[in-house]
């Protein structure tokens, strides 16, 4: 637990709000260089939230490549096109859940390549764009941030293992000592102290929030703290359920919720904290700096995948394609579009390498 003055509501919107003033620098993205004549068809699955941004890097691949064709199918974010071999790239909104991972092995045998091609949002006004969770609590708390560990502890319960992918591993299980259901287990004194922890958030069984939660903070595991206080999606009645849960944690002192900032900036009744990886690490405050870079620990990501046999090349249309999003041009698209927030240079260089 960070000291209490380590980090206040007001500085982590005073960083968003001059970062929201300035154009992103994409000068240190890799250009677009085009290759010898592309030939061929590029299939593609896409979302109809994502495929605008497919079209402009069509039409810009297009300009370059006007040998290559393309057909585009709008489908939820899942393998079924690559399963059933209609596809060849299926762009998601989501890093791919176990299922579909699961679904893809038991289609070839092999995990698919995963190429991030944007960070999700930061508190942009626009629906669907796959903002990073983050972590509130009622302003008359005075801890500003939390570990890792402390938020398993909080959110979770004990576990015999997790998923690593489709993967199982016991490395992650630990036991209900590690449980944290009041105040005072995190330093907290006075009137603190016995309190118990409320927990508010959205839809713990399905939704890209909880499920970031489980495999950043659980490591992989399922189990959550049987107290927590899930809000509804598509409540007409008492409103939309990310509204519900801040205006829960607002109203609660006792509290703490997930959400996405977008939603909690609006309420002053509710501070979002800082979140370290480790006892000894860096407390990393959510703001479009650190989504950006992706050092925040619950940032979120979009993807595309694809079906490559290891070992093997992909095919130059592919390659080429793939090397046109992650260029400075192709991050130019995302960047106009507004949904997502383009990579870094190191970032794109990195998922660059997985193209060789």
């Amino acid at each position: 637990m960070k000291p209490t003055g380590f980090l206040t509501c007001a500085a982590i919107a005073l960083a968003a709000s001059c970062l929201h003033a300035q154009e992103y620098d994409l000068s240190a993205l890799p250009s677009y260089k085009a290759q010898a004549d592309l030939l061929g068809v590029i299939r593609i699955h896409a979302s109809q939230l994502s495929i605008h941004r497919v079209h402009a890097w069509e039409d810009a691949f297009l300009a370059l490549h006007p040998d290559i064709r393309y057909r585009d199918n709008i489908l939820p974010s899942w393998f079924s096109g690559l399963c059933a071999g209609t596809e060849d790239l299926s762009v998601m909104g989501h890093e791919a859940w176990q299922p579909d991972l699961l679904t893809f092995q038991e289609c070839f045998g092999h995990e698919p390549l995963e190429i991030l091609f944007a960070t999700g949002g930061f508190d942009q006004d626009r629906r669907g764009n796959t903002p990073g969770v983050v972590i509130m609590l009622n302003k008359d708390n005075p801890i500003s941030g939390l570990t890792l560990r402390q938020l398993d502890g909080i959110l979770g319960a004990e576990r015999a293992g997790g998923w690593d992918g489709i993967r199982w591993s016991t490395s992650s299980a630990r036991s209900a000592k590690e449980n944290i259901r009041t105040w005072g287990q995190l330093g907290l004194s006075g009137d603190w102290v016995d309190q118990p922890i409320h927990i508010y958030g959205t839809d713990a069984t399905q939704s890209l929030w909880a499920g970031t939660i489980q495999k950043v903070v659980f490591k992989g595991g399922d189990k959550w703290n049987p107290a927590i206080r899930e809000l509804v999606r598509g409540d007409h009645i008492r409103g939309n359920s990310d509204a519900q849960t801040v205006a829960a944690v607002a109203n609660d002192r006792y509290a703490i919720g997930f959400s996405f900032m977008k939603v909690i900036k609006t309420n002053p009744n509710v501070k979002p904290i800082a979140l370290a990886v480790n006892d000894t690490a860096t407390y990393i405050a959510p703001t479009l700096e650190t989504f950006r870079n992706r050092t925040y620990p619950l940032v979120t990501g979009v993807y595309i995948y694809l079906d490559r046999v290891p070992g093997q090349a992909i095919s130059p249309r592919l390659k080429q394609f793939l090397t046109f999003v992650l260029s400075r041009e192709g991050q130019r698209a995302v960047a106009d579009d507004g949904m997502y927030l383009p990579l870094t240079s190191e970032l794109a260089r990195e998922q660059l390498k997985k193209l060789d």
